[in-house]
């Protein structure tokens, strides 16, 4: 996504991004609050088990295999920030459902966007999601479109603009996570097999973001994101490693490398789309939405429509069947 019409790497001149104070204040962004909440391994496979109408504690932990205090924890989180609501089905002892609400339940196209990357990324026909049916009678890949044109949605043919709520957030806090937690394999017929390789770490998920606007360069990304430099290296290292980012050297002395999304990364677009506008929709000030997004080809602002690849119709959570 690039931030300008003529440059793709800096705002129309009349309309300067604010800087920041690095580690306290980063340039408000739709897709860096809903990381904020989302970007969390645990908390992504919750959310995918959830659409499977998983409910009950011991139903997401026979799943996922997560400890008692991670899921605890995280459930915890999930209600607080309203995704789920708690419902009593037992009273003695006390026990308890979690149910989506309307906001959890509109997580439903982010989720499509992880499956249309893993199946054309890593495809593996044992994962019930990669055989999703619409309700066409096909099993299909969903696609990313115009609503205003129809056409599919690339990366290279966006560009934004500072929005009505344009302004700063405070900088994440830093969470202590363990590289043996975040390789920990995952059930083989997880829903999000390999994506959560990559979005399953919280400051992965923020680079990739932070990437499709126009940051590419190591200071770029500590100052957009507010991460410190032991962190931001090594989940750079890590995204490389990964084909999600490329290096390229950009200077010999000192040697200073730029990191570009590889073509698998650059697929990862619908999806930061997505959370941009369950972001604008959900987590938003009263000042508005902090950045506007524009389909270049058609020039208006982008609403996207999911589809189906088959039949072309619009795909929602009732038209579709694992």
């Amino acid at each position: 996504m690039n931030s300008s019409k003529k440059q793709s790497r800096s705002l129309p001149a009349d309309r300067e991004a604010p800087r920041a104070a690095p580690g306290q204040l980063v340039e408000a962004d739709s897709a860096a609050r809903a990381l904020n909440i989302l970007g969390d391994r645990w908390t992504l496979m919750i959310i995918s088990y959830a659409f499977v109408d998983v409910r009950r504690f011991e139903d997401f932990q026979n799943r996922i295999g997560i400890a008692r205090s991670l899921l605890t924890d995280r459930l915890r989180r999930l209600v607080e920030v309203g995704v789920f609501r708690r419902e009593q089905y037992c009273e003695r002892p006390p026990r308890f459902e979690y149910r989506f609400t309307e906001m959890g339940r509109d997580l439903y196209g982010a989720s499509l966007m992880i499956i249309r990357w893993e199946k054309r990324w890593f495809y593996d026909r044992n994962i019930p999601a990669h055989t999703i049916r619409h309700d066409c009678g096909k099993v299909f890949t969903p696609e990313y479109r115009c609503k205003a044109c129809g056409g599919v949605i690339y990366a290279r043919d966006t560009y934004s603009e500072p929005g009505p709520g344009a302004g700063f957030d405070p900088a994440p806090k830093s969470r202590a996570q363990r590289r043996s937690i975040v390789d920990r394999a995952l059930p083989e017929d997880s829903m999000m097999q390999r994506a959560t390789d990559v979005l399953g770490d919280r400051w992965t998920s923020h680079i990739i973001a932070a990437a499709f606007l126009g940051h590419s360069r190591f200071g770029e990304f500590e100052q957009a994101l507010g991460v410190a430099s032991n962190i931001l290296a090594d989940r750079l290292s890590r995204l490389v490693e990964l084909g999600v980012f490329k290096q390229r050297l950009y200077q010999d002395k000192p040697e200073r490398w730029e990191y570009k999304l590889t073509q698998e990364g650059l697929d990862l677009f619908p999806l930061v789309l997505e959370l941009v506008r369950w972001g604008d929709r959900w987590l938003s000030t009263k000042e508005g939405v902090p950045r506007i997004i524009y389909h270049r080809p058609c020039g208006h602002v982008l609403e996207g429509v999911i589809t189906c690849d088959q039949c072309e119709g619009e795909v929602t959570r009732h038209s579709t069947a694992i």
